[in-house]
């Protein structure tokens, strides 16, 4: 069984808990996630965790396609995939307004 740690999205107050990040991979879980809403995105709390970790996972649980072009977010995952030396990911979601 792999473990993971899924993070809220920091909204009004630009917070992020690198201790308990720290806390779980020092205890052996495989991946962490972020996520965002408006006001603040999921790939910058995921840069700044790979850049502090050493062994654990990194991914995006949700980067909103309304808030960027595909080609952006294909940038954005592919840089922050080949600085972290593979070891992020990313999910994406659209809302149907028909």
């Amino acid at each position: 069984m792999k473990l993971a740690l899924t993070l809220g999205y920091s909204g009004a107050q630009m917070s992020l808990d690198m201790e308990k990040v720290l806390e779980v991979e020092r205890l052996g879980f495989d991946s962490v996630w972020s996520a965002e809403s408006y006001g603040s995105d999921a790939v910058t709390p995921a840069a700044w965790i790979a850049a502090r970790t050493s062994r654990i996972h990194v991914g995006t649980g949700i980067m909103q396609l309304a808030g960027r072009s595909p080609a952006a977010t294909a940038m954005t995952a592919l840089t922050l995939d080949g600085l972290s030396g593979g070891a992020s990911g990313s999910g994406s979601a659209c809302r149907d307004l028909r």
